[in-house]
């Protein structure tokens, strides 16, 4: 750091790659535990969230990767990542599918217990990130974008559980979530996309 006290660029890298990686980990880790719940509960919102959780350690782990670019291939990387970023909205559909065809309500309890876990895990990550958020441009939106929408799919997951333990015994509150994590993930693989776009046409003009 200057003796001024402004941060160098050098430093913001090096805070940024820390907290990519930090995220990185947390959410691998609670991939994990949260795919293993879906499983043996049959939750469509959570095998949703699960999945996103594994893309988003696959996002920053791949936007760490992309940093040292150039400003034309990490556009490119932001494109990717767009993309990417709709995977957890197709296996969602399947899940919902399948659901559709054996119309039984998840376990109330680790449901919202496995979303109130979730939503602590992504709310950390999001604070972490919305730090950042001005650094890398529009590969780091993409990573607070995807943290963002996460803490309100959680939200979104816990109500899920409590609407099936006392109000609506069905499994429609919990496919219902989970296609609306997978609208969420749409919206923003467009917002980074759109990011991108506007990235390129900066640095062209």
């Amino acid at each position: 750091m200057p003796h001024d006290g402004r941060v160098t660029p050098e430093a913001d890298d090096r805070s940024l790659r820390r907290t990519l990686r930090l995220v990185a980990l947390l959410n691998l880790a609670y991939f994990g535990v949260e795919f293993s719940v879906a499983v043996a509960i049959g939750s469509v919102a959570l095998f949703a969230d699960s999945i996103d959780f594994l893309e988003d350690a696959s996002v920053n782990l791949l936007i760490l990767l992309a940093l040292g670019w150039s400003l034309r291939w990490r556009v490119r990387m932001a494109i990717v990542l767009a993309v990417l970023m709709l995977v957890p909205g197709l296996t969602t559909c399947w899940m919902a599918w399948q659901k559709f065809m054996e119309p039984i309500a998840p376990s109330a309890m680790p449901l919202s217990l496995a979303g109130a876990g979730a939503f602590v895990v992504n709310l950390t990550c999001a604070i972490l990130l919305s730090r950042q958020q001005h650094h890398g441009g529009s590969l780091t939106r993409a990573a607070f974008l995807s943290a963002r929408n996460d803490v309100l799919a959680n939200v979104a997951i816990v109500a899920a559980g409590l609407v099936t333990a006392f109000l609506w015994r069905t499994a429609w509150p919990d496919v219902i979530v989970g296609l609306g994590i997978a609208v969420l993930n749409v919206g923003a693989a467009k917002e980074v996309y759109e990011a991108a776009r506007q990235e390129r046409r900066d640095a062209q003009s």
